[in-house]
């Protein structure tokens, strides 16, 4: 039995579709979205139309831009002979909030799963060797997850990038600021032992 008129269980059926969105949140951003004055609501979808419509991949680094080369591509300040490659273009934004890093990045658009059906032709692998073959990048940091996906693209990629005689590096692992050694896992406590470095 349907308790909404069909365009508002559409709607609901929409928002539920988002990552993260169970059937409770869906319907509460349902009612919110049909709550708000009419302009407000062309907003927000003229908002996700201009949004899938205007925004691209970089040429060079696949990160999102607004056409052309992103910021950080164009930027002359950056170390353009390190390359940080991430699975996702969220994890751009997670590493500058750090403000340690100053090389640039690469964007993969995913990881190596095959219980995904996600395999490496399925990944932005074949622009990142052709930026690695021109000879001025000298560090290629890997900065996927350290999961199962993650440590597999990683390796993955460092094969490939082995012929190019660039130094691959890994992000270290470890115990976490504020985290409690008893509270660790095997890995992870091994990770910190492997990655120490003096004080």
């Amino acid at each position: 039995m349907e308790y909404f008129p069909a365009p508002l269980e559409k709607l609901v059926e929409q928002f539920a579709r988002l990552p993260g969105i169970g059937s409770k949140s869906a319907q509460r951003l349902a009612f919110h979205v049909l709550g708000l004055p009419e302009s407000e609501a062309k907003e927000f979808a003229d908002a996700i139309l201009d949004a899938k419509h205007s925004v691209t991949c970089c040429p060079v680094c696949q990160n999102f831009t607004a056409g052309g080369l992103c910021p950080i591509c164009s930027s002359p300040k950056r170390d353009s002979s390190t390359i940080c490659v991430v699975a996702d273009p969220r994890d751009v934004v997670a590493i500058e909030r750090s403000r340690e890093y100053h090389g640039h990045y690469h964007v993969l658009h995913g990881v190596i799963s095959p219980m995904n059906h996600v395999g490496p032709d399925d990944l932005a692998i074949k622009p990142l060797l052709e930026r690695v073959s021109k000879g001025d990048i000298h560090e290629v940091i890997m900065a996927t997850n350290p999961d199962t996906e993650g440590e597999a693209t990683a390796m993955y990629l460092a094969r490939l990038l082995k012929p190019f005689d660039v130094r691959v590096t890994r992000l270290a692992y470890g115990i976490p600021v504020g985290g409690h050694l008893e509270f660790a896992d095997d890995a992870t406590l091994m990770r910190a032992l492997e990655g120490r470095r003096d004080i």
